[in-house]
């Protein structure tokens, strides 16, 4: 009888809850991070991982557990063991297209067949300077990216011609491309239908399509009510409303959860510093009954 207890005991010591999956699962089937030294069954984790490396656009793989105390990246080696070969391939190329997108002082040479790594001085960003390649040993324009040559002059940087409102045939032409960059982290994106609020997967930063102006603190969507923005979000006027709606709703509860529980929080505030003082006040007097007596001289038993 005592051995089937004990072998029930360390079964039930040897099951660990995942919080991916939501079960108990076998210890030996866990896989422990070691940034954050966080638990998770190793069947999630593959999945996870394997979910991150096809939409995460090369970003650092991190913690799946929101409440993590110490979220760190995954190291290389615990990629790869989560996912395949040619998954691992994929992502490091991803991160390191990534790095040069994000680096200053690098630039891709558009040359398509060297595509190769080019330096460049953080002083000159955005300004037509000629770069010349390493590999193809080519000199092109940083700013436009095409072959430089002597009295070069970028289209970017060359006055905007006005289109006349009376030509329907030029104004009927969608200006609006469909690839733009990032106007926090300049990572590519590609918006070919849907909602004009866009969300980044590379630094979370939220912005209009059209106009690149920043939404992050737009929560009821109020750019899209005026100016040349206006009507421009992709979703009809009701769902606009209902959304807005839902937002107000969400703010006017907490509003009146904090209003109702402040008078109780204060009417029970008392018996919070009772309970609370219980404690300390035991304490004293157990210090106080430690305490020796003074012991008694002779002279005062003489007496």
């Amino acid at each position: 009888m005592a051995d089937i207890t004990d072998s029930s005991i360390q079964t039930e010591e040897a099951m660990v809850y995942c919080k991916l999956c939501l079960s108990d699962c076998p210890a030996a089937e866990t896989s422990t991070l070691c940034s954050c030294n966080c638990v998770f069954c190793t069947q999630c984790l593959r999945q996870y991982v394997q979910l991150a490396i096809r939409d995460g656009a090369g970003t650092p793989i991190t913690c799946p557990d929101v409440a993590c105390k110490h979220p760190g990246a995954l190291l290389d080696s615990e990629i790869a063991s989560f996912a395949s070969d040619d998954q691992v391939k994929f992502y490091q190329r991803l991160k390191f297209e990534r790095g040069v997108q994000l680096n200053p002082c690098k630039a891709w040479c558009p040359v398509l067949e060297c595509q190769a790594v080019c330096s460049v001085n953080p002083a000159t960003k955005d300004k037509p300077m000629p770069i010349p390649c390493p590999t193809c040993h080519g000199v092109f324009c940083f700013a436009c990216k095409e072959p430089w040559e002597d009295g070069h002059s970028c289209q970017q940087h060359q006055a905007l011609v006005v289109l006349p409102a009376n030509d329907s045939a030029l104004a009927s032409v969608d200006p609006d491309p469909v690839i733009k960059q990032c106007p926090k982290c300049g990572v590519y994106i590609e918006r070919n239908q849907g909602c004009a609020q866009m969300l980044c997967k590379s630094c979370k930063h939220t912005f209009c399509w059209y106009c690149l102006q920043n939404l992050d603190g737009d929560i009821f969507l109020r750019h899209y009510d005026k100016g040349p923005c206006r009507n421009k979000l992709g979703h009809s006027r009701a769902s606009v409303m209902w959304n807005r709606t839902q937002v107000a709703g969400i703010l006017v509860g907490m509003s009146i959860i904090v209003v109702v529980t402040s008078p109780l929080l204060l009417l029970a505030s008392p018996c919070i510093l009772c309970c609370m003082c219980k404690p300390w006040h035991k304490k004293n007097e157990k210090k106080k009954k430690k305490k020796p007596t003074k012991e008694t001289k002779p002279t005062d038993l003489a007496a």
